[in-house]
């Protein structure tokens, strides 16, 4: 499997002017915290002093797995595909939210064990119905998982040039957070039971369960370490796209948006192949799933938001984007000391 992608990191040029200009705001140095740091982060992104977002947009991945004939989720297989419909009839808290903030929301079949009807928001890119089941064979070939990953990147590309300079990317596809559990467990020094937790809401016994079928998979498919490799095992079509997506978005030079567990295992993915990528990233919130605020910490990662959510769906990102543009409106919109006339703080 060959991937080419061109990640550079960000040009460290503008730091000390980015800063002065957020120093010289009418407030005491530092005070608006974490804005500040993003204000920063995303001036350097954009390379620009006046950094600005332009058509920030969703992208919600969805597709189905294999491994849910084993019981792993609280809810069907069937529950994909109805979300999706949920999706494109505005119905789901992502619509709400992404309305909310004007953010361009666009669902992409990557994968949905069923066969959906054509919708303006909807883009076919199925790879197949579902993946197999990775208890017992991979969960989709090499070529798949290839073909998924520049898929994904092609989507990217093509908002990029429809004006597009801050993306991020959601997902729906019940048991993904298995996917995800070993994903993070195979790519980093997780422990498997540090990354699976109750998805969908699984109760005690139900947990039991969804670690002991993870831990048979990966007793089955022992040896596996390469990310490309694992992610052709374990993952999702909608999570392979996701990869994809995260390194087209990047080598462009984008502002991208970061969701909850399962996108974030997609960006450790990313991350293991290209560990620049994270220059470009920023974590909308951390979830109230476990393995996401273990696998936040492996990324190095301070999020915006503690909500408690577990969602997915970009909902995150959705909730976290009016952050975004503060941090962008006050570095380009406030006064500074000199222009208000206001008195600057004294050294003793």
């Amino acid at each position: 499997m060959s991937l080419d992608f061109t990640i550079n990191p960000v040009s460290p040029d503008l730091v000390a002017a980015l800063q002065a200009k957020i120093d010289q705001k009418t407030k005491p140095v530092g005070s608006l915290g974490q804005l500040e740091t993003l204000a920063l982060q995303i001036g350097l992104i954009q390379n620009t002093l006046a950094p600005k977002l332009t058509k920030p947009t969703i992208l919600i991945f969805a597709g189905d797995h294999g491994i849910v004939e084993s019981d792993v989720s609280a809810y069907p297989q069937t529950v994909t595909a109805q979300m999706v419909a949920n999706f494109l009839a505005c119905g789901a808290a992502i619509n709400v939210f992404a309305k909310q903030n004007q953010l361009e929301l666009l669902i992409v079949d990557a994968g949905v064990n069923a066969d959906l009807p054509a919708h303006p928001q909807l883009i076919d890119a199925k790879i197949a119905k579902g993946t197999k089941s990775f208890l017992t064979e991979p969960a989709m070939s090499s070529s798949q998982c290839e073909t998924a990953i520049h898929r994904g990147a092609e989507l990217v590309m093509q908002q990029y040039q429809s004006g597009c300079n801050c993306i991020g990317f959601g997902e729906m596809g019940i048991g993904n957070t298995s996917s995800a559990a070993l994903l993070a467990h195979c790519l980093s020094d997780l422990t498997l039971t540090q990354c699976v937790g109750r998805g969908t809401g699984l109760d005690d016994n139900q947990l039991q369960h969804k670690h002991d079928v993870l831990q048979q998979a990966l007793d089955f498919h022992k040896g596996i370490t390469e990310p490309l490799d694992v992610l052709a095992t374990f993952g999702g079509f909608e999570i392979a796209m996701m990869v994809g997506a995260y390194l087209k978005a990047a080598e462009l030079g984008m502002l991208v948006m970061v969701d909850g567990f399962i996108a974030s295992a997609a960006l450790l993915v990313a991350y293991n192949l290209y560990p620049t990528v994270l220059d470009y990233c920023v974590f909308s919130h951390v979830s109230s799933e476990q393995g996401h605020q273990a696998l936040l910490k492996v990324l190095n990662a301070k999020p915006l938001l503690n909500l408690d959510l577990r969602l997915g769906e970009g909902s995150g990102i959705a909730v976290a984007y009016p952050l975004i543009q503060s941090a962008v409106l006050f570095l380009n919109e406030m006064a500074t000391f000199a222009d208000a006339g206001v008195d600057r703080q004294t050294d003793n």
